[in-house]
């Protein structure tokens, strides 16, 4: 018997009318506002009566470091909150937006996978609300506002040198990376170079995802800084361009959260989309904060590995909007352990159990780093089908020696059924009540040793190299008043260090940091270590090639 592809699985659900599972979390029909029938926006008026309410618990799902083959975490993050559902508890979970780029590149979609799904898949892996077709235009907005300035006489007497605004497109298109614009004579402005970021690079996803409200969205996007006078040292800001206002009109509907649900019905909201490697990996601060006062339990999900991901949702958002989570998930599978132990993909399917043992190193590394922060680890070994009981073994054994658990867990195949197990066990380390999170460094810690921190405790490398001018702007962000804000790293997401070939847990390496950009709307500095691009380019083979509609009408080939 044929084993059914995601999107048939999720083409099969017998989904709920959108308005009764927000009944199920107490929030009337006038306050949704549907996107046909299977999915909602939540209005700000029911989310600011919500306040006061006590909240819930925060469950953080992470993972190891990615790798060919396959982690499963978001599969695990919904599988989770099923299985919690399936006990008894009322949960819920919070996730991301899929952006378009990956969709038709390489990484695939962000809905889960197998039956651990939220539905609808094809809407959320394509256009879902128009969220991030929102985002865009409100960046590339202020983009044209801008060079229509600088065309209009300059007032503000910006240095079109010193143009640090970018534009965002969320597509995968390398060509973009560096361009040059106006050309063609005077009417269309004056020449200057330029470059296009990913959207979910973006400094207005990063905003709408850490801002509160309406009234804070504003004041953030007005605190952008997109250019600098001629003295070099000047900085020239969104609202001084009068811009703040119609990005906000803009990004009025993108503010509220998406409401949809899982296979098994179960609530879930799916907001925002920063990428973790260079961005802050979080779904957005006001569907989470929504989360724990609608529910008991709230499971989310940090991209990619740990020392990305997790390090910033503790870092970062945490840091930012008051929060913390009670437990950490960490999910790892046979598989990725054997790959980081030296096996080949095509060699995956073989009985390894030395290699699992080698590869765990990796698993451990990340085990050590997120107890840094104060919170206790559960790892979620995701099943698959050839996995043997010696290999799962091995990996339980390993966890254990780091004095934490590993739970088997079969989602994929069972739903809730697969993880009532784990869903157990995260109650119970809840209830013994051991978390006592902290971030890894102070607000007060200067910005260059912010960045040793995380590159010596999270990498474990052995030193940060970067010029000297890069280390001018950063004392010259502290003497403007930047000094206290949390760093967000971008860096590759498949290793430790910056080579994306060096699997497990490397030690002795060095962090290059490239550059460094403040985003001083949404309240971090970002620093761009080694190879990493804030526009991706597609694969050989990107997955676009095989999207299409079927003599039905319906989307194949998305994953």
């Amino acid at each position: 018997m044929a084993v059914k592809s995601d999107i048939e699985i999720a083409r099969a659900a017998t989904k709920k009318p959108i308005l009764d599972i927000g009944e199920r979390l107490g929030i009337p029909a006038d306050s949704l506002v549907p996107y046909g029938h299977d999915k909602a926006k939540v209005s700000e008026e029911f989310i600011k009566a919500q306040t006061g309410k006590e909240d819930g618990k925060l469950i953080l799902v992470t993972a190891i470091n990615p790798t060919p083959a396959g982690e499963g975490k978001t599969t695990t993050t919904v599988g989770l909150g099923d299985g919690l559902n399936a006990i008894g508890k009322n949960a819920m979970i919070c996730i991301r937006e899929a952006s378009l780029g990956p969709c038709f590149g390489m990484k695939g979609g962000a809905a889960g996978g197998g039956n651990a799904q939220v539905v609808p898949m094809e809407d959320m892996n394509l256009h879902f609300t128009g969220d991030f077709h929102a985002i865009t235009s409100a960046h590339n907005l202020l983009s044209a506002l801008i060079d229509n300035h600088i065309y209009w006489g300059n007032a503000l007497e910006i240095d079109s040198r010193r143009v640090v605004w970018r534009r965002v497109v969320d597509m995968n298109d390398r060509a973009l990376r560096q361009i040059t614009a106006s050309l063609g004579g005077a009417t269309n402005g004056f020449p200057s170079e330029s470059g296009f970021d990913i959207t979910v690079a973006s400094e207005v996803m990063a905003i709408l995802c850490l801002a509160n409200d309406l009234e804070d969205l504003e004041k953030r996007l007005g605190d952008i800084i997109v250019a600098y006078r001629r003295d070099k040292t000047t900085p020239i800001y969104c609202r001084d361009l009068k811009a703040d206002g119609a990005m906000a009109v803009l990004l009025k509907d993108a503010m509220q959260p998406n409401l949809v649900q899982t296979l098994e019905n179960n609530p879930a909201f799916v907001h925002g989309g920063p990428f973790a490697n260079i961005a802050h990996g979080c779904n957005s601060v006001i569907a989470t904060k929504t989360a724990l006062k609608l529910t008991d339990y709230v499971v989310t999900e940090a991209g990619f590995g740990a020392d990305l991901g997790a390090e910033k949702f503790l870092d970062i958002k945490c840091r930012k909007a008051g929060i913390s989570p009670s437990a950490v998930v960490l999910v790892a599978t046979v598989r990725a352990m054997k790959m980081n132990g030296g096996v080949a993909k095509e060699d995956l399917n073989n009985e390894n159990v030395e290699a699992v043992a080698s590869g765990c190193a990796n698993l451990g590394r990340h085990i050590e780093n997120l107890k840094k922060f104060g919170v206790p680890v559960v790892v979620a070994i995701n099943h698959f089908t050839l996995d043997t009981d010696a290999e799962v073994a091995k990996v339980q054994e390993f966890v254990a020696s780091q004095g934490s658990e590993a739970i088997l867990c079969k989602h994929w195949a069972s739903g809730s059924e697969g993880t009532k197990d784990l869903a157990t066990r995260v109650v119970e380390i809840i209830d013994e009540d051991g978390a006592n999170y902290a971030p890894i460094y102070p607000d007060e810690m200067p910005l260059m040793e912010k960045i040793e921190t995380i590159a010596t405790e999270i990498y474990r490398a052995e030193s940060v190299v970067a010029d000297q001018t890069v280390r001018n702007q950063l004392k010259a962000w502290e003497e403007a008043g930047y000094g206290n804000l949390p760093i967000c790293i971008a860096k590759t997401q498949y290793s430790f260090s910056t080579d994306p070939t060096e699997r497990g847990a490397p030690v002795g390496h060095t962090l290059p940091v490239r550059e460094v950009r403040l985003s001083a709307g949404a309240g971090f500095i970002v620093a761009v270590c080694g190879d990493i691009m804030t526009m991706p380019g597609l694969p050989r083979l990107p997955a676009a090639e095989s999207i299409r509609l079927n003599d039905a009408g319906e989307i194949d080939g998305l994953f």
